[in-house]
């Protein structure tokens, strides 16, 4: 799944070891702290599918012109901007640049060591008069100082005298500056593809203060339309034996500091470059400037080498809490670690903001944030670095306002979370696959429920993280209905859209159901807790939510009475009320062409079709495994399956998850390997948009929850694992309500050793256990789960019936001349 001349094995490293333009290389090389991102652009600013500096929060506004309008559609859209571009360090020898489509390139390698934080780039390159020059290049973004960047470069002519420049520049590439910024690659490309940015037209950036004071150079904007304001200050240090003069140039969007180096032989040429960004939505640029300063000040006294050993000395930190190990499996163990520093990476260091789908490290999805990160990047964050999961539940809390603004629009109670935001508001201009998706209030309210959990923060739940569940709970209570039959009252939720976006606005979604089902429940038993436990932090709750006493008790009644669907027939369930009418759509005879389908099919063709983008059914049976039986876990999966296309990367991971549960091991590793993969191996042909995110999530929790088979449903820790055969162990740590825990799996058993904190209680396989410090609990396993080869076909539900008797067939839509036609596959 990757080139592995390119990129060779190595279990702490990433490499590369040739040079490439492409974006897949931009997007690996990445490096970023949750705040601020740096593509993996060159040194030279030249080529580049993206020149990306992103800034988590940072964007622009622009009205979204519906062609037919409708009232409650979203109307303003969001996307992030570009900021300045630092990383440009452009060297000439002669006076010729370096230029990779025909320089004579002897030594070329590229590694972003993931011990330290650091990507590096080292290039020898001859020169046609035969002088031979050594380039090394360093990059990073302080994990500890959340505003800064640090790019060092040395040069050295090794075999001769030569007059060397170099261009240190800030370039505004949002707003076309620099002449090398042309049309990036990104922007060249025809087709639809919805996963891509926005690009506007008109100017973003409006310059504020730009300046220089000798090696110190100043840019800051406000931007147009949205009123944000950014600040990039950079300073210059130069060391060398050799003679220099250094040069300046600013204008609004370009800043230039040039040295002039009379290089001689083996001397070696240090530049340093340090960077600070700062943005704001409410601070004037002037005031950003003075703290860009502020950092670089703080930064120079401690010396550019401190940053280097704190950064690592973070990292040592990140590792002993989060390092998942893989016996005997160095390319694994690799993609894995590249995986979770993405998600150190693209959260670490948001403070209040949300997780965008891309991280920083790319434009992909316009840097908006989804419910990836309450469901696939939160269960990481939760269990390893409590801290960010509280940061980014806290992100939900401040979109509270907006949220409750948004469910009033739309005719409900409490607050609806916007399907894809930056700043709080709906940016979705598709509500079918986007507002519809309502799910997304029960997947903020499940995150929150497994945040306090496993953490034991009742202080965020009742100082403030309650608010959630409240409001999120009134939702349902609003949008959902009663309907007596035979004396029996249901509760069920219609017109809305479950995570499947290939099965749109329809009446009791499954996934949504239960979800929304779990998310009254937690939030009738959050407010009788409180009000029971702290009468203090209730009058509180009342105060800022007006909860009213008889409200807990009507969500518990819609939560007993929710909807289910469920057929007898086939033995499933059905992913809504009208799912099982359409036709099958055989995926096993459509051409891999004519994959994804949204990029080959109407909206309206797919809709006609049992299809899936991604797991709906099967992501519900993992999230709430506690209320469905094995037998009824193994009949979906085996329904659903053969049905996913696995469009979307977040379905690979789940599919993995469950088909590990419920017996389809190997299938399991194979979709493992598409998930961990993903980016890596450019399995989408869209990773030069930058890192899928909630797919890197899901690796982490597809090697605990798939393969270390770790539960904690209703608070109670659980494991029954599922270690590939080929695997000799696994081995990964969590924290469990205080505690730190160290968990171990072989083929024969289970070890769980609590290396810090309280005695911890678990179960395996429904036998109790209890560790402690000092006190390891081993676990002898007879096996590892249950074992069905290959994996499910429709064949096995050849000639089955619907429960109003009609047959069940499959097949795929076809264009023959100018009639549309069904082909019909027996």
């Amino acid at each position: 799944m990757i080139d592995r001349d390119h990129f060779p094995v190595d279990p702490w490293r990433l490499i590369e070891t040739r040079y490439s333009e492409e974006g897949v290389g931009e997007t690996l090389f990445s490096v970023g702290n949750g705040y601020l991102g740096l593509r993996g652009n060159h040194i030279e600013g030249r080529g580049a599918h993206e020149h990306g500096t992103f800034i988590n929060g940072l964007h622009e506004t622009w009205p979204i012109r519906h062609a037919e309008q409708a009232y409650g559609f979203a109307e303003v859209g969001q996307t992030i901007v570009n900021a300045p571009d630092a990383k440009i360090m452009r060297v000439y020898v002669d006076d010729e640049p370096i230029s990779f489509d025909e320089a004579d390139v002897r030594e070329y390698r590229r590694t972003l060591d993931m011990r330290t934080g650091v990507l590096e780039r080292l290039v020898v390159w001859e020169t046609p008069s035969g002088k031979r020059v050594r380039i090394r290049d360093e990059r990073l973004v302080s994990f500890e100082e959340r505003h800064l960047a640090i790019l060092r470069l040395e040069v050295v002519v090794e075999n001769s005298d030569a007059p060397v420049t170099i261009s240190c520049q800030l370039l505004n590439r949002q707003d076309g500056a620099g002449v090398y910024s042309g049309t990036p690659a990104a922007a060249q490309k025809t087709g639809f593809d919805p996963r891509k940015a926005e690009r506007i037209a008109n100017r973003v950036l409006e310059p504020e203060e730009y300046w220089q004071d000798g090696l110190r150079s100043v840019l800051s904007y406000e931007v147009a339309d949205s009123g944000m304001t950014v600040a990039v200050v950079a300073d210059h240090v130069i060391e060398t034996d050799n003679e220099y003069s250094a040069r300046q140039l600013s204008e609004a969007d370009t800043a230039k500091n040039v040295f002039r180096v009379q290089a001689k032989a083996g001397i070696p040429i240090r530049l340093t470059k340090l960077v600070s960004y700062h943005t704001s939505r409410g601070v004037p640029a002037r005031e950003l400037v003075d703290r860009c300063r502020r950092t670089l000040d703080r930064a120079a006294v401690e010396g550019v080498e401190a940053q280097f050993r704190k950064q690592a000395d973070w990292l040592a930190a990140f590792w002993e809490r989060s390092d998942v190990q893989i016996g005997g499996h160095d390319d694994l163990q690799q993609a894995t670690r590249w995986c979770l520093l993405q998600l150190a990476q693209a959260s670490a260091r948001a403070d209040g903001n949300g997780v965008p789908a891309k991280g920083l490290s790319g434009s992909g999805y316009s840097g908006h944030y989804f419910w990836d990160t309450e469901i696939y990047v939160l269960p990481f964050l939760t269990y390893t670095s409590p801290q960010w999961a509280r940061n980014a539940l806290r992100a939900r809390v401040l979109m509270l306002p907006a949220a409750r603004r948004r469910a009033a629009q739309l005719n409900e109670a409490g607050a609806l979370f916007p399907w894809r935001t930056i700043n709080g508001e709906e940016a979705s201009a598709y509500y079918a696959a986007g507002t519809a998706q309502y799910h997304i209030n029960a997947d903020v309210s499940f995150a929150l429920g497994k945040y306090v959990r496993a953490t034991g923060d009742e202080e965020f739940l009742r100082r403030e993280g309650a608010d959630i569940a409240v409001e999120t709970a009134r939702l349902w209570a609003t949008l959902g209905f009663w309907r007596t039959n035979e004396g029996i009252e249901t509760f069920h939720i219609h017109g809305v859209t479950g995570p499947d976006e290939y099965t749109t606005v329809v009446n009791d979604n499954l996934f949504t159901n239960v979800m929304a089902r779990y998310n009254l429940r937690y939030a009738a038993r959050v407010v009788r807790e409180i009000a029971e436990n702290d009468p203090a932090a209730y009058a509180a709750l009342v105060d800022r939510t007006d909860v009213a006493p008889e409200e807990p008790d009507a969500w518990d009644r819609a939560a007993e009475a929710m909807f289910i669907p469920f057929s007898e027939s086939l033995g499933i369930h059905p992913q809504d009320s009208l799912f099982l009418e359409r036709e099958l759509w055989d995926l096993e005879h459509t051409p891999k062409e004519q994959h994804p389908l949204l990029l080959h099919f109407h909206p309206l063709v797919i809709y006609r079709f049992q299809v899936l983008k991604q797991a709906d059914v099967v992501l519900a049976l993992f999230l709430q495994g506690n209320h469905f039986t094995p037998d009824e876990k193994l009949a979906d999966f085996e329904y659903y399956d053969p049905l996913t296309t696995g469009d979307s990367t977040l379905s690979a991971v789940v599919q993995s998850i469950l088909a590990a549960e419920v017996g389809y091991q190997d299938l399991a590793k194979e979709y493992f390997a598409q998930s961990i993969f993903v980016d890596l191996g450019d399995l989408h042909h869209n990773a030069a948009d930058g890192v899928h995110v909630a797919s890197a999530g899901g690796v982490w929790t597809a090697l605990v929850s798939g393969f270390g088979g770790m539960r904690d449903h209703a608070g109670e820790l659980s494991f029954d694992p599922r270690l590939p055969a080929d695997w000799p162990s696994l081995s990964f740590p969590m924290q469990w309500q205080g505690a730190v825990l160290q968990i171990t799996v072989t083929r024969d058993e289970l070890r769980v050793e609590v290396r810090a904190g309280e005695p911890v209680e678990f179960t395996v396989r429904g036998a109790a256990y209890t560790a402690s410090v000092g006190a390891d609990a081993l676990v002898a396993l007879a096996d590892q789960g249950p074992l069905i080869p290959g994996r499910p076909t429709l064949r096995r539900f050849a000639g089955a019936r619907r429960d109003d008797g009609t047959q069940l067939s499959a097949s795929v839509p076809v264009i023959t001349t100018a009639i549309p036609i069904i082909q019909q596959i027996d």
